[in-house]
């Protein structure tokens, strides 16, 4: 894999400072788009890894960029979302990478003229999602809405919903600067910009600013009809267009799509909901034609629709399943479940021909194959086809051949295939005309003379150019062969493992449709940028440890446990995939059965939890200190309602706990609770993948619980909840250990308790107050409107919601960002914080012990001035308690845990460890300080001392450690600073055994830090 020089390394550097990468598993992430090629053509393809990946910020930057590509001979590639599958984002070996995906703003908006102006690397539906605030919409937008760039459908060409009636996106492109092969921007429009820009692939300049048409926003009207074959659909579709019906937008799916559908595996949630299979209409298996249109010409449109429907043998569907088919439009790749793969083909007809076109498909394509069609302006049809089959199968290499016949069979009706890319620039003459093709020839000739830009891409010849040649010809020969080679598909549990991966986390690396659903609302992508950080990254890696490809290491293993388990790409993912459930899956496997290295701060943990049964080095006999007086005295020994407080409310915010149970008491709940005899729940354990601990925590709350006769748990910590509903449910099953608790969060007890005239509210709180939806209460439970109604029931509270809440709340960045990658969790905490800044609240309502940690971190750190507060202590307030706020001491507790943090890095261990020589060369084994001497004073011995280092330090430090911990306490002591009495009191326990859990991994880290150090203090001090 071709790396690039320093100095352009350096140079790169000099552009875009820290947006630059060139370590190989990034550049790997740079080299797939969404198709899947047969192994047997992938040697032929003219790709490889890219020698670098750089991020721009603005134009400036790419025109510098530019200039040293020219200067350095260097080749670009530009790239939007890689939501495409013809090949047009895939780099040439060594090659730069140009991530468009931070040129992501609205520039202006003229609501008058319905313009807007945006950077190329916007997302539709973000940019949608601006224009709505402002009253406007989008004129169309592609199926891919949710994660393809503006710029990529300017540069790919193409349309989408909203096509019957404006046609193709680069006709309502007023304008698009882009720069040039020569580095300077020019603004391109009108027959210039169709010609030269659109439809380019970034091979005649790269985009980056579009100003474009949008229209009036207004509520929509979506209708579904059925069809019951390829000439009734034809020919409904001719006469809306022959009645000039003034409908928006027009697609539908095939007879073998709505039977596929039927086959689908549920959504994936939690083990309490995974039987509940989401409620569908009943669809039948026809043609189904989906239409939208605003409301405003309902009348215009409804009478002229009933009379072609009837016409035409159609039958209108219930609104419910228009509705239903409307909210899954964004899911054209979702059959890639059942594949694990698909052999996709994409073309465009004229009209007249469809029925005869999918008639031929039908004769000739004998395999399963899912169609959509979506009818364009100009009567043309675009069809997007699947074909369901696994990939890792030679099958896969002839069926693959299926793809070119139906490009074949629209050929030979008029049409073409739909872009050239990478795949079918040999198709090109007949996708642009022959007049347009050599026009731009000539301009890319003139331009680009070095061919600098988007290497063999749109235009141009080479092997698999021939290969396609040849297997378009030869298509005929080929086609039985293709349709004899079949897979088995329909999803299954792959049970085993492939090179140390779960058997199903493997299929679902597969299956994985690498749309980039997932990537942008990621909270680990999102404060970092990178694609490795994303999940759609993390499966593509995980394909390069399944083929050999690539292993894992330190940073690879912590690209898996910085996902803050917000659950976000569960709901994203296209295909229902359990995202956020597989890299669970994975920690255990890497930390618990392979004994990788976690997050070091965990292993602390796992002491001062074994030891005192809390995450936070406080004395378990403490625990439940915080209970109050009058409280403690109706608690009940024994009782079928059990308070589970969690480490974080009875050791921190304590507020959290008193609350709680202030209003579970107000609410007239009889509960008894573990006391001192509770432990931490284990999600700590749990996420970092040391699940044998975790186990152990299983068995004692479980049997703990059983004692007092629990049957309903009561949490204050949503993962607290999440546990005992779904982790402790799954890990009893497993051990066959009876388990039947009701869990519940206080919140909806409380919520509960209101319906019923059991709490009133009767003191003001004049406040304006937004509320932070936790993800392991929301998402991951559904816990929504509880804390909600709790809210607003109290006197004087002026609610505001943030712009993401409830399933699309945002995550506060989780405590997993802020032990794994503590600079990044106020980045990701700000961007929570700052949405109830815009909403002017001035407090935060959170009902998540560790949100609050997290969010009153990042509010300090951000300056924004906002107050974070529990739910149960603000409703308690209109209950006429105050509670005592404990945020300062939250802040002064995480201080701490941040310094334990910092100490842990390998360079800080290192230096710790620096500052030991002395009493550490005072215990060596002995033998081993004098030849250290005599190497100091032999010519090259020092040198050589160094290269053996690697192999004495794991043999010296595991016997020296114990003997010097009485000095490591005190440096760790002088640094840290004066601890709190308990956490001090426990540390000469608490230390030790984090540094025998942690060496045998750290110290291959530790040591190229303190190598040269140590060869300094011999030749200093010995």
């Amino acid at each position: 894999m071709v790396a690039l020089s320093e100095r352009v390394e350096q140079k790169l550097v000099d552009i875009f400072q820290d947006n630059v990468r060139t370590d190989r598993v990034e550049r790997k992430m740079y080299s797939f788009d969404v198709g899947a090629l047969p192994g047997l053509v992938k040697p032929f393809l003219p790709v490889g890894i890219p020698g670098g990946v750089v991020r721009p910020k603005n134009g400036q930057q790419i025109g510098k960029l530019v200039k040293l590509a020219n200067e350095e001979n260097v080749k670009l590639v530009p790239r939007g979302m890689s939501t495409s599958g013809f090949g047009g984002v895939l780099p040439e070996e060594g090659a730069i990478v140009v991530d468009l995906s931070s040129m992501n703003k609205v520039l202006s908006m003229d609501k008058h003229n319905l313009t807007v102006t945006v950077e190329a690397g916007i997302i539709w539906e973000q940019l949608q999602r601006q224009l709505k605030k402002e009253g406007l919409d989008l004129i169309l937008y592609p199926s891919s809405l949710p994660s393809s760039t503006v710029g990529g459908l300017l540069a790919q060409g193409g349309t989408g919903f909203g096509g019957y009636e404006y046609g193709v996106f680069k006709e309502n492109v007023l304008e698009a600067k882009v720069i040039l092969p020569d580095g300077e921007m020019k603004a391109f429009s009108g027959t210039e910009l169709q010609l030269y820009i659109a439809d380019m692939e970034g091979i005649t300049g790269i985009i980056t600013e579009i100003t474009m048409k949008v229209r009036k926003l207004e509520a929509e009207i979506h209708r579904l009809i059925s069809f019951p074959d390829n000439q009734s659909i034809e020919a409904a579709l001719s006469a809306i267009y022959e009645a000039k019906l003034p409908i928006w937008s027009l697609t539908f799916l095939n007879p073998e799509s709505m039977k596929l559908k039927k086959k689908l595996p549920h959504r994936h949630g939690h083990a309490y909901e995974e039987k509940k299979r989401r409620p569908e209409p009943e669809l039948p298996e026809t043609f189904v034609l989906l239409v939208a249109y605003p409301e405003s010409r309902h009348e215009a449109i409804d009478a002229g629709l009933k009379k072609i429907i009837v016409q035409h043998y159609g039958l209108e569907l219930s609104k419910e399943a228009a509705e239903h088919e409307w909210e899954e439009r964004f899911r054209p790749m979702r059959f890639k479940r059942i594949g694990p793969s698909i052999i996709p083909t994409e073309v465009v007809v004229p009209l007249k021909s469809l029925a005869s076109v999918l008639s031929e498909i039908d004769s000739k394509i004998k395999h399963s194959f899912v169609l959509e069609g979506m009818a364009a302006k100009g009567n043309k049809v675009i069809l997007l086809g699947f074909i369901p089959h696994d990939e890792r199968t030679f099958a896969f290499n002839m069926a693959f051949a299926l793809s070119l016949s139906v490009i074949e069979i629209a050929k030979k009706h008029g049409g073409s295939a739909y872009a050239t890319g990478l795949y079918f620039r040999r198709e090109a003459k007949s996708v642009f005309g022959q007049e347009r093709y050599e026009k731009i020839k000539s301009y890319k000739a003139e331009i680009d003379p070095k061919g600098l830009f988007n290497p063999n891409k749109v235009l141009g010849s080479g092997i698999i150019d021939t290969v396609m040649g040849t297997a378009s010809t030869l298509e005929p020969l080929i086609r039985p062969f293709a349709n004899a080679a079949t897979a088995p598909f329909g999803e299954a549990v792959r049970e085993g493992k492939k090179k140390g991966i779960p058997g199903d986390v493997a299929y679902y690396a597969t299956a994985c449709s690498r749309c980039g659903y997932c990537v942008s609302t990621c909270e680990q992508f999102a404060g970092r940028g990178w694609e490795s950080q994303s999940p759609r990254g993390k499966y593509h890696y995980l394909r390069e440890v399944i083929a050999g490809r690539e292993k894992f290491n330190p940073d690879t293993v912590s690209n898996f446990l910085l996902c803050t388990t917000c659950e976000v790409c569960n709901t994203r993912c296209q295909l229902d995939i359990p995202v956020e459930h597989n890299w669970m899956d994975l920690r255990g496997t890497l930390i618990h059965e392979e004994k990788r290295m976690t997050f070091p701060p965990f292993e602390m943990m796992a002491a001062s939890l074994r030891g005192e049964r809390n995450i936070w080095a406080g004395k378990k006999e403490k625990r439940a200190d915080w209970v109050p007086e009058d409280i403690k005295a109706k608690l009940k020994d024994k009782g079928e309602v059990l308070y589970f407080a969690g480490c974080t409310a009875s050791f921190v915010n304590t507020d959290v706990a008193e609350a709680t149970v202030r209003l579970l008491d107000q609410a007239g709940v009889d509960f008894t609770y573990m006391g001192g005899d509770e432990a931490c729940c284990g999600i700590p354990m749990k996420v970092s993948g040391k699940w044998d601990v975790f186990e152990e925590i299983f068995e004692h709350n479980v049997s703990e619980a059983k004692k007092r006769g629990a049957k309903t748990i009561v949490t204050s910590c949503p993962a607290c909840g999440l546990v005992w509903k779904e982790l402790y449910a799954e890990l009893a099953a497993k051990k066959g250990i009876e388990y039947d608790f009701e869990v519940k969060h206080y919140s909806e007890v409380a919520a509960e308790a209101l319906k019923e005239g059991k709490l009133t509210f009767d003191h003001e709180v004049n406040k304006r107050i937004t509320f932070h939806d936790s993800c392991h209460a929301g998402r991951a439970q559904g816990i929504y409107e509880p804390p909600r109604d709790l809210l607003k029931a109290v006197p004087g509270v002026d609610y505001v919601e943030m712009e993401h809440n409830r399933e699309e709340g945002y995550c506060c960045g989780s405590v997993l960002t802020l032990i794994g990658e503590t600079p990044v969790a106020p980045k990701l905490g700000g961007m929570r914080l700052q949405e109830a800044v815009d909403v002017k609240a001035d407090t935060v309502v959170a009902l998540c012990p560790c949100c609050q940690v997290q969010l009153r971190d990042s509010n300090q750190k951000n300056k924004l001035g906002l107050e974070v507060t529990d739910l149960a202590r603000f409703v308690m307030e209109g209950l006429g308690y105050k509670i005592k706020d404990q945020s300062d001491y939250s802040i002064e507790m995480w201080g701490y845990f941040e310094k334990f943090i910092v100490l842990m890095k390998p360079e800080v261990l290192a230096d710790i460890m620096a500052s030991l020589f002395k009493p550490m060369m005072e215990n060596m084994p002995a033998g081993m300080v004098p030849m250290m001497k005599a190497m100091k004073h032999t010519p090259g011995g020092l040198n050589m001392m160094s290269k053996m280092m690697p192999t004495l330090m794991p043999k010296l430090v595991p016997d020296i450690m114990p003997l010097v911990m009485p000095d490591m306490l005190a440096e760790v002591s002088r640094r840290v600073g004066p601890l709190p009495d308990d956490m001090e009191e426990l540390m000469p326990d608490l230390l030790p055994k984090t540094m025998d859990a942690l060496m045998p991994n750290m110290l291959p880290l530790i040591i190229p830090h303190i190598t040269p150090r140590m060869i300094e203090y011999i030749k200093a001090e010995l």
